[in-house]
């Protein structure tokens, strides 16, 4: 009895291991290989549960493997998931994150119009967009200058001409206002391509900071477009592409795609699985 309640306890804690994991994804760009996982670590356990020796310590050691590089690939995910345990606030996981904030459309048509000018006069620019809970600054390497000035497409324009102080940093945008200018952001540690400059360089640096943000960077040398956002570098775009992308993220919509009715289906099938492979067992 004692050994059926410590393998409920383990399959249990396995169960929300895997939720808070699917938390911190977000977005579920790698809820496959999130699956993937599972189906090997499901494999291995069941294999051992058959007295399949060869082919349990193969799949163990490949579940092992597989668990490695996905701690490569998800870095961002498991650093923000650390920082959030570190502080104490792993309760921010569960806050809804997967709701868009909405912004007027007339806000989008001045952003993207500036950056079309900039991008046809091939001025460097580098814009942060909030995407969520305001940004603590802290995460920013030198805060820059307070503007809190309404945006248009003359201001950004002007911020990032050549002669202005400003146009070195980033700007930060909050709703439909310019909050400061001059930012200075950190730079990825991530390898990055050689044709990179230091712009695109740092817009992957704070996204991969900060998740409720995203970066639009225009290249001095080229005029290229690009968005930075969870580290990731989504390039060269045309300025009706930009847009498409602006509407997409600040409509109000909600992921239907819920974790927890996954969760409760999968816990579902482990647990079948498990009740099979000791009828198995006693056999």
């Amino acid at each position: 009895m004692l050994g059926l309640f410590v393998q409920i306890i383990d399959i249990t804690l396995v169960l929300v291991l895997i939720y808070l994991m699917l938390l911190v994804i977000g977005e579920r760009r790698n809820l496959w290989m999130i699956r993937g996982l599972i189906v090997l670590m499901l494999a291995a356990v069941l294999s051992h549960a058959l007295k399949l020796p060869l082919l349990g310590f193969v799949l163990t050691n490949l579940s092992f493997g597989a668990a490695v590089a996905m701690a490569f690939m998800l870095q961002v995910e498991i650093r923000r998931f650390l920082e959030l345990l570190g502080r104490g606030e792993i309760g921010q996981l569960f806050s809804s994150s997967n709701i868009s904030i909405s912004r007027p459309d007339s806000v989008i048509d001045e952003l993207v119009d500036a950056v079309r000018e900039l991008s046809q006069k091939r001025t460097g620019a580098l814009m942060i967009l909030e995407v969520g809970p305001p940004i603590d600054e802290n995460d920013f390497s030198v805060p820059g200058v307070r503007l809190d000035a309404e945006l248009s497409k003359e201001l950004i324009q002007t911020i990032f001409q050549t002669t202005t102080l400003l146009h070195d940093g980033a700007i930060l945008i909050r709703a439909s206002r310019i909050v400061a200018a001059g930012v200075i952001l950190p730079i990825s540690e991530r390898m990055a391509s050689r044709q990179l400059g230091t712009r695109h360089r740092a817009a992957m640096g704070i996204t991969e900071r900060i998740e409720n943000c995203l970066c639009i960077v225009v290249s001095e040398e080229t005029g290229s477009i690009s968005i930075a956002q969870r580290g990731s570098l989504n390039r060269p775009l045309t300025s009706n592409r930009l847009r498409e992308l602006l509407q997409e993220q600040f409509t109000p919509v909600v992921d239907s795609d819920t974790v927890t009715p996954k969760l409760l289906h999968l816990g579902r099938r482990v647990t079948g699985l498990w009740k099979w492979t000791r009828q198995l067992g006693k056999r």
